[in-house]
């Protein structure tokens, strides 16, 4: 496997609330793509639904101004998120501060306040999922969610699962879809970073990465969980491409460090990163991925 072969940033992804991507160039943050896992939406507990308890949320389809992307700017009055589903009508919500707090939201093993979106888009979710459901937006002026620290120290994240960002390789994608009887879409595997023009999982060895100036270190191998088996078109669960995929890219197969036994029993593709000096700097679709340094062998990366 050639870790050095040249690669290329050609998709930049996002995700809010846990619902489908949504492709732009973007700045970087300490905590991830500007505007990435800033919304979720909550159960009657205040807990975070994603899709895999809500498939219907794969439906969920959200769009951004074109100039939120840019550096330094800031939302006014006028300024909305825009979320869309079959069967519902448009939800437009202010990207303005809202007014609202809820206190006791969780996700995972944080707990805390998060602004509260208002009744209008508590109702919708409430009739698009069927269910008592409210949306909610990260409160970075009170709230911090620090990375586990088995993994990366220092560093911390909104509403994503386990770092700020995630980079899955082109080339990757269609080794696994070559095993499988139907392929399926990059979608599936939701990464940020999404690259080509390297040789298939070529980038598990990746150490560490520059983009345009930027350092990206290695987190851990990204263990799957269930939402690669729901269909991103209609919401459906399927044994796909877990089944397939367990053949070839669990833990044993790979014989890769398990720093917990957490994630055991999981198949990985993908990494995830933190990125050191995202202050003020900007990653666009053509960028070069310069790989700095790589891991000698499976055994020394982390999951």
């Amino acid at each position: 496997m050639d870790c050095n072969a040249a690669a290329r940033l050609v998709a930049i992804f996002l995700f809010s609330p846990s619902c489908r991507l949504i492709s732009l160039p973007q700045p970087l943050s300490p905590t991830g793509f500007v505007w990435d896992r800033h919304w979720m939406v909550i159960n009657s507990k205040g807990r975070g639904c994603t899709q895999r308890v809500e498939p219907k949320l794969a439906m969920v389809q959200v769009e951004l101004p074109l100039e939120a992307f840019s550096l330094g700017w800031k939302p006014n009055n006028s300024s909305y998120l825009v979320v869309r589903a079959p069967g519902m009508a448009e939800l437009k919500v202010s990207l303005a501060k809202p007014c609202l707090l809820s206190d006791g939201v969780s996700v995972w093993e944080w707990s805390g306040s998060a602004w509260d979106e208002g009744d209008e888009a508590a109702r919708w979710f409430t009739d698009y999922l069927g269910k008592p459901s409210r949306l909610v937006r990260f409160n970075e002026e009170s709230e911090t969610r620090p990375i586990n620290p088995h993994y990366a120290s220092g560093f911390n994240v909104k509403f994503t699962d386990l770092s700020p960002f995630h980079l899955i390789s082109e080339a990757s994608l269609d080794a696994v879809n070559e095993q499988l009887k139907e392929p399926i879409s990059i979608n599936r595997f939701r990464p940020n970073i999404f690259v080509n023009g390297c040789e298939s999982f070529a980038e598990d060895l990746w150490k560490q990465i520059k983009i345009n100036d930027s350092t990206f270190q290695n987190v851990m191998l990204c263990p799957r969980c269930k939402i690669p088996n729901i269909n991103q078109e209609d919401g459906k669960h399927g044994s796909e491409p877990t089944a397939t995929m367990m053949k070839f890219r669990s833990y044993k197969v790979l014989e890769v460090n398990t720093v917990t036994t957490q994630y055991r029993g999981r198949v990985y593709i993908g990494q995830m990163l933190v990125c050191e000096d995202s202050k003020g700097k900007i990653v666009s679709v053509g960028d070069i991925i310069e790989v700095e340094s790589v891991f000698p062998s499976y055994a020394d990366v982390a999951v």
